[in-house]
């Protein structure tokens, strides 16, 4: 028969969150874990597998309950407005806590042994899940002439997430909400519209 669990998982998850949204996948020792959550490691463990296995319910954890603003920018009906809602939406989640800023997919990954690689890979392929989501639309985009003929939907995509990238590692390295913003800024002014 199993022991019953002495802590909650739910408050354990957000905890280890935060702890790998500030320190990234390799930087999060499990001092670090056992630490914040208040559970021991032989509990962590049993509860949920290793930490590869904890940082994935965490990555879904975030994606889940901090980046609903991507779904909802795809929805915009130009975009301009799709490329303006996902920088105010990365630049409020990479700004909202001081105690960790930036991107925790962009900091999980940022450097990385070997060991690490699976983590590594899974955050390329859900950030090659967005560019993938990102072109689509831009593609519908142009369809409707929302988009100049000589847009390059891949291109568009391309370039916004690597605002959107550039900008999480701007914060993580303590640049100002209003620094971002004039980046967002400065990034949608090149944006191409029908007339151009």
């Amino acid at each position: 028969m199993g022991r019953h669990r002495e802590f909650d998982v739910e408050k354990a998850l957000d905890a280890a969150l935060c702890v790998f949204w500030r320190k990234g996948y390799e930087g999060a020792s499990y001092s670090d874990l056992t630490e914040a959550t208040g559970v021991e490691r032989p509990a962590l463990y049993s509860a949920f597998g290793n930490k590869e296995a904890l940082f994935r319910q965490v990555l879904d954890r975030y994606y889940e309950r901090y980046v609903d603003y991507i779904p909802k920018a795809l929805e915009m009906p130009t975009s301009r407005e799709v490329a303006a809602h996902m920088m105010s939406g990365a630049i409020d989640l990479n700004t909202r806590y001081p105690t960790h800023t930036g991107c925790l997919a962009i900091n999980g990954v940022l450097a990385g042994s070997d060991e690490a690689e699976p983590v590594r890979q899974a955050l390329i392929d859900s950030r090659a899940v967005a560019e993938v989501q990102l072109r689509e639309r831009f593609e519908r985009a142009k369809a409707e002439g929302d988009l100049p003929e000589t847009a390059k939907p891949a291109a568009l995509a391309a370039f916004l997430l690597a605002v959107l990238h550039g900008m999480a590692v701007q914060a993580k390295a303590g640049f100002s909400r209003d620094m971002l913003e004039a980046v967002a800024e400065q990034a949608l002014s090149t944006w191409p519209s029908k007339s151009s």
